[in-house]
């Protein structure tokens, strides 16, 4: 079956992390054999390579076509207005990529599908796309797209118009199927299709080497994710000062990079908490990582992709569905508070050592 993958949140040579977490489900479907795949990836348009624009410059040195993984990605450029273009970003998105789809099809690659991810602004214009081609689609919510953006009411009704347009919805968790439900989406059109995990990129090394090579015999609280606010590091960060003993390694990158690493030397106390701390930002170095305790301390994710990662040790009861057998045996889940007062009371759920071999695109 030829399939056309549709969606913002795809990597690129300029963004190669940017949706990793899309890029890898189209990459496995592909090695399946069942599917071939073209992506129209589109990117908002910007008009300066210049560094000093930072992220946006990542944006205008984005390349119009590229080959990623042996598969073909376009990249259209579409118009995105900041702070006041939510309402009109559907058809803008829809706007600047109709011609790219176009030309996919006038080549030869007659898709049978659209496969369209995050409801909004993408899902819906996928929908477009797909009514005026006449092609069918389906839409997978992520999670922000259901969770926070249905909030607003003009882009709620143009999420429900996408999901009574669309062939089927998945959604990556149970969570967010009952939230599609509750906007008033048919239960039996969203099939839930959980992300799995590579036994190849994660598993169990031996805890000795591990440590050695980091030079630590305490234990270590592993904190990974995107240096952005609201995964929290800081919050982790602080409750150091409440804890004996263990070290915090911070694994990610991001525009907190900073912010983190100034208040992890604030003070150039050797003695203090943050003496404790450590941030660590490439790939290289977080395979090294042999945690005692992983640490999540975001405030949302639609699905908590690094809340697998330990389910590819031996140290987890794993049911033949894959799952835990129980939630207590995977993790610890307490409400957010911003506060280091949320650390207090949190278990080690295991003892195991988990390594992963790499963590590009986290």
């Amino acid at each position: 079956m030829r399939i056309l993958t549709f969606s913002t949140l795809y990597p690129s040579s300029a963004r190669p992390t940017h949706g990793v977490f899309v890029e890898t489900r189209i990459r496995h479907l592909v090695a399946s054999g069942e599917v071939t795949a073209r992506v129209v990836a589109p990117v908002p348009w910007f008009p300066s390579r210049d560094p000093r624009f930072g992220s946006y410059a990542d944006l205008a040195r984005t390349p119009r076509e590229e080959d990623r993984f042996g598969i073909p990605v376009v990249h259209p450029r579409y118009v995105a207005i900041p702070k006041v273009g939510m309402t009109a970003s559907p058809a803008l998105l829809y706007a600047g990529s109709l011609a790219a789809v176009r030309r996919l099809l006038e080549s030869g690659y007659d898709f049978g599908l659209i496969d369209a991810h995050y409801f909004y602004p993408d899902g819906v214009a996928a929908a477009m796309l797909a009514r005026t081609l006449g092609k069918p689609v389906v839409i997978t919510a992520r999670g922000t797209d259901i969770n926070l953006i249905p909030r607003h009411a003009l882009p709620r009704r143009m999420i429900l118009w996408a999901a009574r347009q669309a062939s089927a919805v998945i959604a990556v968790c149970q969570a967010l199927k009952d939230r599609l439900v509750e906007l008033g989406v048919p239960a039996a059109k969203v099939a839930v299709l959980r992300n799995g995990v590579d036994l190849d990129l994660f598993r169990p090394l031996d805890r000795a080497a591990a440590r050695a090579r980091l030079g630590v015999d305490e234990p270590m609280i592993l904190s990974v994710g995107h240096l952005i606010p609201r995964k929290g590091h800081d919050v982790v960060l602080r409750a150091l000062a409440q804890m004996t003993g263990p070290r915090l390694f911070i694994v990610g990158t991001g525009p907190e990079d900073r912010a983190l690493r100034a208040l992890v030397s604030g003070g150039g106390d050797a003695d203090a908490p943050r003496a404790r701390a450590r941030v660590i930002t490439s790939s290289r170095s977080a395979s090294n990582c042999a945690s005692s305790r992983w640490q999540w301390e975001s405030t949302r994710n639609g699905f908590n992709y690094l809340s697998l990662a330990p389910l590819g040790t031996s140290s987890l009861k794993v049911t033949r569905t894959g799952r835990p057998s129980s939630p207590t045996e995977a993790a610890t889940i307490m409400p957010f508070d911003s506060t280091p007062r949320s650390l207090r009371g949190c278990r080690l759920v295991t003892s195991t050592t988990f390594m992963p071999t790499s963590c590009s695109g986290w």
